[in-house]
């Protein structure tokens, strides 16, 4: 049931970069787009176009949309949390916005203040407009395998979530796994909760590694032909509610999997670390990346 063939949409420098606490440079910012596509990313998550007074790390998101050199075949997407956010992702010319909802009332509540029918009412305009300019609208379900206030969340909340999405123009939904909690056997009963209202080819996988089981579970995934993944170049972005965790899964590790699987990517696993290693520099640190890790010590002469 595999599929042949996998993508990859590298949320780094958006979802991975917000967590970081130091302002990163824009110029920094633009040159890592443009690693990830010289390595073969044909999806990248760029920014978001969210309040600055929330999120100070993503102020400079019209400035790094205008810098990248837009290469044919890749999709570049931005959050968009609200109409003003829609606003700046059309004058941006972004291809896709992405749009979210919690699958559990107690994180909506603390996390954006309402529940999350009223959450996902506010999204109807964005989605509305972002299909009538021709953009595409994909939605994430976040905290589908569990969630720091409530603990479990059921299939069932995931399920009514990727409902109400669907019904409100979101055109692919991506199942995410916020806080890494998630294992092989709920990942799949979850996902194909989803499939029964999402076409294949429109269904992804976005996994924290807090716990160690990202891969294991995009495995999971795999084995239901599920084809398209989130993750994060040099495992950037950690989890806010779990102290000390690593965050998204790494882009390195999980191509590392597919390709050792015979799967196609079309990505550079050498440019790849190459381009991880760049951001990993810019912050001071290594990759979180263990394949990253590994192919680095390897170049070094011994």
């Amino acid at each position: 049931m595999f599929p042949t063939h996998v993508t990859l949409v590298d949320v780094g420098p958006r979802d991975g970069l917000q967590n970081e606490s130091q302002l990163i440079p824009s110029a920094d910012k633009i040159e890592l787009v443009r690693r990830l596509q010289a390595a073969g990313l044909t999806e990248i998550e760029v920014t978001s176009f969210v309040s600055p007074k929330w999120v100070p790390q993503m102020a400079d998101n019209a400035e790094v949309m205008a810098g990248i050199q837009r290469q044919a075949g890749v999709r570049y997407s931005v959050l968009t949390p609200n109409m003003k956010g829609f606003e700046g992702a059309l004058a941006a010319r972004a291809d896709e916005v992405v749009i979210f909802a919690a699958a559990s009332e107690a994180f909506s509540q603390r996390n954006i203040n309402c529940s999350i029918a009223e959450s996902i009412a506010r999204f109807r305009p964005v989605a509305d407009a972002a299909r009538a300019q021709g953009m595409k609208v994909r939605a994430a379900v976040s905290c589908a395998l569990g969630c720091p206030y409530q603990g479990e969340v059921s299939p069932d909340a995931v399920e009514d979530v990727v409902q109400r999405l669907l019904d409100i123009g979101a055109q692919h939904i991506g199942i995410a796994d916020t806080i890494g909690v998630g294992t092989a056997g709920r990942v799949k009963t979850v996902m194909e909760r989803a499939l029964r209202h999402v076409p294949l080819a429109e269904l992804s996988g976005h996994f924290h590694d807090t716990y160690g089981q990202a891969l294991t579970n995009i495995y999971a995934s795999l084995s239901l032909g599920i084809h398209t993944f989130d993750t994060s170049v040099a495992g950037l972005g950690g989890c806010p509610y779990a102290k000390g965790a690593t965050g998204n899964v790494a882009t390195e590790d999980v191509v590392y999997l597919l390709h050792g699987l015979g799967l196609h990517t079309g990505i550079d696993l050498d440019r790849l670390v190459d381009a991880g290693a760049f951001i990993s520099g810019v912050l001071g640190r290594q990759p979180a990346s263990r394949v990253s890790r590994a192919l680095l010590a390897k170049r070094q002469p011994h």
